[in-house]
């Protein structure tokens, strides 16, 4: 129940944003009526913009996981995003010794159970699967942390995407 409370609160916050056609436009994406042919993996390898998260899902040996029954709210950084990091960041996270880091960053975007935009409006926190909290504010358009949400409720058949602009990091533990 508290996972799910948290998912809902994550995804209230991203209200205010509507979808984004460029990132429904690929043939595994969200169909007419808004459901998906596909996984939210599915819906990431089939579009450009999530190469290099899904590059690092492969690395972090995540994609089974994320194919799997769910639900699961993803908030996924673009190429963009990543780029952001600093120089030589992605390359060194994608080394098999650096797995478990980059495991630890991945599960910090995402959130148990499947929580549409509509349902976010009054949470202020949500509890990703890493087991860190990612704080959102709807004051001033929607952020997740310091990364702002750029497109909602991109559909999968296991789970939904929102898409953000920067790539979360998890709280030192």
């Amino acid at each position: 129940m508290k996972i799910k409370a948290l998912v809902v609160a994550t995804l209230f916050a991203f209200a205010p944003f509507a979808f984004s056609g460029s990132y429904g436009s690929t043939e595994k994406t969200a169909d007419h009526a808004g459901h998906s042919s596909g996984t939210i993996v599915d819906v990431a390898v089939g579009n450009p913009d999530f190469s290099t998260l899904v590059a690092a899902l492969k690395a972090a040996g995540l994609v089974e996981t994320l194919s799997g029954a769910g639900p699961f709210t993803v908030f996924a950084p673009t190429n963009a995003a990543f780029a952001k990091l600093p120089a030589g960041t992605v390359e060194s996270l994608l080394k098999p010794e650096n797995k478990a880091t980059l495991t630890g960053i991945l599960t910090y975007h995402v959130v148990a159970g499947k929580v549409l935009a509509k349902d976010v409006v009054t949470l202020k926190t949500a509890t990703t699967v890493q087991g860190g909290a990612v704080a959102i504010d709807a004051s001033n358009g929607v952020k997740v942390n310091n990364a702002n949400v750029t497109a909602t409720d991109i559909m999968g058949s296991n789970g939904v995407i929102h898409v953000i602009d920067t790539v979360l990091m998890p709280p030192a533990k």
